[in-house]
């Protein structure tokens, strides 16, 4: 009950609410596009203020590893259960989705960490950008796979596919990643310093500024239920379900390597959520015979408002509890 009194989930649930009403209330793209850079930024100096109190451990480690192997697990996993009932192209671009992270999820998670004074490590923002681009590199590769399979059937020599190069760039150089793994370098190099001059920015105004971007999502998440209208019941199900199987996943990884409750909490939820930015933008393209209305509209209509208002207090809870 108490992460539903916490002002920032309160605007969310305002946002749903309004966007339901179809009320005309809504935040200029330019502004919530500011807020999304302003939030990475800030969650990048945290982190890298973190890391340069305590260095590169082999806790870190540990962590940073654990959070790639999910990175190329998950999506795998969710590749050979989606397959089962979609074609190729749909059930790469959804694992793909559900494979990748949400970055404003992990932002409100390490928010209601903060609020309830439960300790994390700083490295976790970098881990967040380490899981970011491998499913999307997975899903062109799959796709890919299946063009070729789809070209030999008819009798094709060649079949047209994705440049991974090209795609690896895209990846590698957006610029919301890059922000956030500047900020962490930023954080890094000025250390104490740093975080005494950037308090009144990276500090005083993130939880207004994470509410106001909330709101938007709210709006935005509203809006998007509706694509997935007169779609198969079991796609509404792995919605709901995949991200508390990943979270599972995630766990039994971090408890395998002992890695502590904060961290091991973070990464339950980085698993357990799902891209509605950067996998659709590159995905979009890449994978072009996919639905977007199911990848989007499943990940920002279903997983995002879900793992906000329930899943980040329940991982959070059960990693504290279990280990």
């Amino acid at each position: 009950m108490d992460s539903f009194l916490d002002p920032a989930i309160l605007f969310f649930v305002f946002g749903l609410i309004a966007g339901t009403l179809r009320s005309n209330l809504e935040i200029p793209q330019p502004v919530a596009r500011f807020l999304s850079l302003y939030l990475l930024m800030a969650l990048g100096l945290k982190g890298g203020f973190a890391l340069h109190r305590s260095g590169l451990t082999p806790d870190v480690a540990r962590a940073l590893g654990c959070a790639l192997a999910l990175a190329v697990l998950v999506p795998a996993i969710g590749y050979a259960v989606l397959r089962r009932r979609l074609d190729g192209f749909n059930a790469a671009a959804i694992a793909a989705t559900y494979g990748s992270v949400s970055a404003v999820t992990f932002i409100t998670a390490v928010q209601y960490m903060d609020s309830h004074g439960l300790p994390y490590g700083g490295h976790m923002a970098a881990a967040m950008a380490l899981m970011e681009s491998p499913a999307i590199i997975m899903a062109v590769l799959l796709a890919n796979l299946v063009r070729h399979r789809q070209a030999r059937s008819l009798g094709h020599i060649a079949a047209p596919h994705v440049p991974i190069g090209k795609v690896l760039h895209e990846s590698f150089t957006d610029g919301a990643q890059l922000l956030l793994l500047g900020a962490l370098a930023v954080g890094i190099l000025t250390g104490e310093s740093g975080e005494a001059a950037m308090k009144p920015f990276a500090g005083d105004l993130f939880k207004g500024m994470l509410a106001f971007f909330l709101l938007d999502m709210g709006l935005l998440a509203s809006r998007h239920l509706g694509s997935l209208r007169g779609q198969s019941p079991w796609l509404l199900a792995y919605a709901l379900l995949a991200p508390f199987a990943h979270a599972l996943i995630a766990f039994g990884a971090a408890r395998a390597l002992g890695i502590g409750e904060g961290d091991t909490a973070l990464l339950m939820v980085l698993a357990a959520s799902a891209s509605y930015i950067a996998v659709p933008a590159v995905v979009r393209h890449a994978i072009p015979e996919a639905n977007p209305s199911l990848y989007f509209g499943m990940s920002l209509g279903v997983t995002f408002p879900l793992n906000i208002l329930a899943g980040i207090p329940l991982y959070v809870a059960f990693a504290h509890g279990a280990t």
